[in-house]
């Protein structure tokens, strides 16, 4: 009889998610991973970007100079998937989004030099950087999803009862974008002719 039991509570903690959680919690870690490598893919194109702008258009310093800083920052930050906490999180959020604006800017200021847009290696960094941005969403989308999936087992029953008794996983920060972002995405695109 106890086996029978011990047999039918191992049989309900499995229905219950004893497994699901910390595999979707390895789905969570491995999606973040993800993420960082396209944004360090992006962050190894941008030096190569900014020296190609730069015999075209020296005298934007301004731009060139905060297209490497912002890199700087980001590259910087170093976020560790199963050690992250919700403000290493956003502080690797934001990082990320000042360098996407920084890089916007750069792009926008290479519509001034025709020369620039002609130069075969502009052109090949430029496809490569848009491929790259590419690649980021996709790999940002899968880890809103990763941690969507996470998040339910996490607060919905059955799962949270297994959660409760067993791991006590917290909730994970879902991204979002950063403040500059989301004012950056209400301005209303400037269409020249």
């Amino acid at each position: 009889m106890k086996k029978i039991l011990l047999m039918a509570f191992v049989v309900a903690l499995s229905s219950c998610g004893i497994q699901s959680l910390p595999q979707q919690k390895n789905e969570v870690e491995a999606s973040m991973a993800e993420v960082t490598n396209q944004y360090k893919r992006r962050a190894d194109l941008i030096p190569n970007l900014v020296n190609a702008v730069k015999g075209f258009a020296s005298h934007e310093k301004e731009t060139l100079d905060a297209v490497v800083s912002a890199r700087a920052r980001a590259t910087s930050i170093q976020i560790d998937p199963k050690n992250m906490t919700p403000e290493k999180f956003q502080e690797y959020r934001k990082s990320q989004g000042d360098l996407s604006m920084a890089l916007g800017k750069l792009m926008s200021i290479t519509e001034n030099y025709p020369n620039l847009k002609a130069d075969k290696n502009f052109q090949d960094l430029q496809a490569q950087l848009e491929g790259t941005e590419n690649r980021i969403t996709v790999a940002r989308n899968r880890y809103i999803e990763t941690i969507k999936n996470f998040n339910n087992l996490v607060t919905v029953p059955p799962t949270n009862i297994t959660n409760m008794l067993i791991y006590h996983f917290e909730k994970m920060p879902q991204w979002d974008v950063s403040e500059a972002e989301k004012t950056q995405n209400e301005k209303a695109p400037e269409v020249k002719f």
